[in-house]
């Protein structure tokens, strides 16, 4: 067996433990009801029989403890494995969040500041035009009104954007290049990205995008090392998230969630990586892969205000800065990703409203989900955090709704 790389390090560090569990108690004392959490168990039960999705996992904790841990379903569609409470999961843009916290930590040690260009760290950035449409379709090239700064990456105002989010001429430029490919590194990917046009003046909107990418890069060249090296060192280690990382290793081929092969309600044929492959791109957006229990380490820690069993991991003003709204009203937000009575913080969604948005949720909540199916969301206000995994692209904005609806109905 060849020797761990960097990469390998992040994904499950040859010298730590397994992940400790966070401490569990009884749902009663934690005020959360064990009748309702069983109906929310029961509710996915539902879906997996229905073939909605093949399993699923459920954490809720409150008061720093454990209520509700419950494993559902299959592992895979292709096995007969159950579902297990350390089955290891794409976890996609729950990625984001860990490498916010990363960048806000250089921040912190006064290597960077929110305000300051991304071209000061990306020299290419500094060329970059906004992709204006023309009536006949074609794109006019204008240059940009404000440069590019660190806290538009974290708030997704950078006017980067993905390929998925549309089809107009920048989203077809971005189809057209290498982006998704895994086998190009974080350089080659920041200078294509920084190639193509943006899709709007920086802070103007609020798009979806590849900025988190942008952070990951950013990282490398201000720390001079590699991503996963350094969130292996500075927050994964600490928190002793053993098993996240941006791929695992072979003994671990045994515990990988898979979704269905085609789309349940479409039919469309469902690919997602290689959990397995290591990857050239340790992609900051959506590259990890990770386990129920290493995510809730990382959320206890964000609502314990930045640290778990000793460990510092962000101060707490800092954490105060990241999950409060940073959209100014002037903001045009596209697509649908932002529910009314929502806002986007630095690398969070952010509810600002207790109505408005159709599903429960305290006003402070803070929140993101990955693109297969995995969502967590912490809210200080009721002590409250919850993790669900599952591998389910297309299904990923009911499920988001559904966990929501019946973890909240159990908060007594």
């Amino acid at each position: 067996m060849t020797p761990p790389t960097s990469a390998q390090t992040a994904a499950r560090p040859a010298t730590s433990p397994q992940t400790p569990p966070l401490p569990e108690a009884k749902p009663d004392s934690l005020g959360l009801s064990a009748l309702r959490l069983q109906r929310a168990s029961d509710a996915f039960k539902r879906e997996v029989d229905k073939g909605t999705i093949p399993g699923a996992t459920l954490l809720v904790a409150r008061k720093g403890r454990i209520g509700w841990f419950d494993a559902i379903g299959r592992q895979s569609p292709t096995t007969e494995a159950a579902m297990a409470r350390d089955s290891i999961f794409r976890i996609f843009s729950m990625t984001k969040p860990i490498v916010s916290v990363a960048i806000m930590m250089l921040v912190e040690d006064g290597k960077l500041l929110l305000g300051e260009p991304v071209a000061k760290f990306i020299p290419e950035f500094a060329s970059q035009k906004v992709g204006v449409e023309t009536g006949s379709g074609e794109l006019d090239l204008v240059p940009v009104e404000r440069p590019m700064t660190i806290q538009d990456l974290l708030r997704h105002t950078s006017g980067i954007t993905y390929d998925h989010t549309g089809n107009g001429p920048v989203h077809k430029l971005y189809q057209q290049s290498r982006l998704r490919s895994r086998k190009i590194t974080n350089e080659e990917h920041a200078a294509i990205v920084a190639s193509l046009p943006l899709i709007c003046q920086p802070g103007a909107e609020w798009n979806y995008s590849r900025s988190t990418d942008i952070l990951g890069r950013i990282i490398e060249v201000v720390s001079g090392q590699t991503l996963g090296t350094f969130l292996t060192e500075r927050i994964l280690a600490p928190l002793a998230m053993a098993e996240t990382g941006f791929f695992t290793g072979e003994e671990n081929a045994g515990r990988l969630a898979e979704p269905f092969a085609t789309d349940p309600w479409t039919g469309e044929p469902v690919t997602l990586f290689n959990m397995l492959d290591r990857p050239a791109m340790e992609s900051g957006g959506g590259g990890l892969v990770s386990t129920t229990m290493d995510y809730a380490r990382f959320c206890q820690m964000l609502l314990g205000g930045g640290t778990l069993d000793g460990a510092r991991i962000i101060g707490r003003k800092t954490l105060e800065l990241m999950t409060c709204d940073h959209l100014a009203p002037g903001v045009t937000i596209q697509g649908t990703l932002l529910a009314p009575g929502h806002g986007f913080g630095l690398g969070f969604a952010v509810r600002t409203q207790a109505g408005l948005a159709p599903f429960p949720g305290s006003a402070g909540q803070f929140f993101w989900s990955g693109i297969a199916g995995t969502f967590f969301w912490i809210d200080p206000k009721e002590d409250l955090f919850c993790v669900f995994m599952a591998q389910g692209p297309g299904q990923r904005d009911y499920l988001r709704t559904l966990v929501r609806d019946v973890v909240y109905a159990a908060v007594e």
